[in-house]
């Protein structure tokens, strides 16, 4: 499913880690190119559970998201009101994307 900006994302399996810890989490991931800055910008929400608002202790945090298709680093922020964490990155996201066409 696309939008005006031609999002492309990833929904299914993702593990948090923040250092030695490993949280597995349900993700949906969502992005696009931004020719204005020239960097990818991806962001989502992962599925309520304990063990995230654990690990966030109620804060923002950063740590690594990592999917079958690849990692980054993400930034979760505090959680709406389903205890949903809202996850966004900027450069290369955690999923598989098309490249960018060059412009001659």
């Amino acid at each position: 499913m696309t939008d005006e900006h031609g999002d492309e994302g990833y929904t299914g399996d993702a593990v948090l880690v923040d250092g030695e810890q490993q949280v597995k989490v349900r993700a949906v991931l969502r992005g696009y190119f931004q020719p204005i800055d020239g960097r990818y910008h991806w962001y989502g929400r992962l599925d309520a559970d304990q063990a995230v608002t654990d690990l966030v202790e109620g804060g923002r945090k950063e740590l690594l998201l990592r999917t079958p298709e690849g990692e980054a680093t993400a930034t979760l922020s505090d959680p709406d009101p389903w205890q949903r964490y809202r996850v966004t990155g900027t450069s290369r996201p955690p999923f598989a994307v098309e490249a960018v066409p060059a412009h001659d």
